[in-house]
């Protein structure tokens, strides 16, 4: 039975609802220290949350090492296997037959969504609205993602929760004004505590019940 609410939920993709993190942290791990080396401790952390424009154009300026990148990454990602994560459909049902409309808020590009929705070709039902890096001039932990999808699911942002599981993700959330639940998948629960409104760590078992109580503090 659907509730009566004006309420939305907005995910983050890699990290929140499919478990690809630790995939693309080697990528990037490997793309920064050994191909091109960039001089950064922790760059695949640091870089989370970037649109691959903002991180090609930040720390790899020359463009024979963008085309190179950018050739690296659409090879790497069209042999990923995606897994959504533990508890991942069960709540994404569980907001469908609440009338909760729903929203990913990705840096990933259209192709690698492609993918993603031929791997699991019943997950873009799911979801109302899908906001790519085409669709945002700034990066997380700028909140334009988030502020985009409520309005394209015509939520108010403050009726709005958000998924996220890094740090920019949270702080963008944050940010937003929407009602941030962290999700400790990449980071620690510890890490998170007291960034975000709550935090959960995972889908698994977790109810829209359970979301509609985390209350803003």
């Amino acid at each position: 039975m659907a509730m009566n609410n004006n309420v939305g939920a907005l995910f983050d993709l890699d990290g929140v609802i499919v478990d690809t993190e630790g995939i693309y942290t080697d990528f990037w791990h490997e793309i920064g220290t050994a191909i091109y080396s960039v001089g950064i401790d922790d760059f695949a952390h640091i870089i989370k949350g970037n649109t691959l424009a903002k991180i090609l154009d930040t720390y790899f300026p020359d463009k024979v090492v963008q085309d190179d990148i950018v050739a690296r990454l659409a090879a790497h990602e069209a042999d990923m296997e995606y897994r959504l994560f533990d508890g991942v459909r069960d709540f994404l049902e569980g907001l469908r037959r609440a009338g909760i409309p729903a929203a990913i808020v990705t840096s990933s590009g259209d192709k690698k969504m492609s993918h993603l929705f031929r791997c699991i070709p019943d997950l873009r039902s799911y979801f109302d609205v899908v906001i790519t890096d085409k669709d945002v001039t700034r990066s997380k932990p700028d909140p334009e993602g988030y502020l985009i999808a409520a309005k394209a699911i015509g939520r108010d942002i403050k009726d709005c929760y958000v998924f996220e599981d890094s740090f920019s993700g949270i702080a963008a959330g944050m940010a937003s004004g929407a009602i941030t639940i962290g999700v400790a998948t990449t980071n620690s629960s510890f890490s998170l505590k007291g960034k975000a409104h709550a935090v959960i760590g995972s889908f698994d078992g977790f109810t829209v019940e359970g979301m509609l109580a985390v209350l803003r503090k």
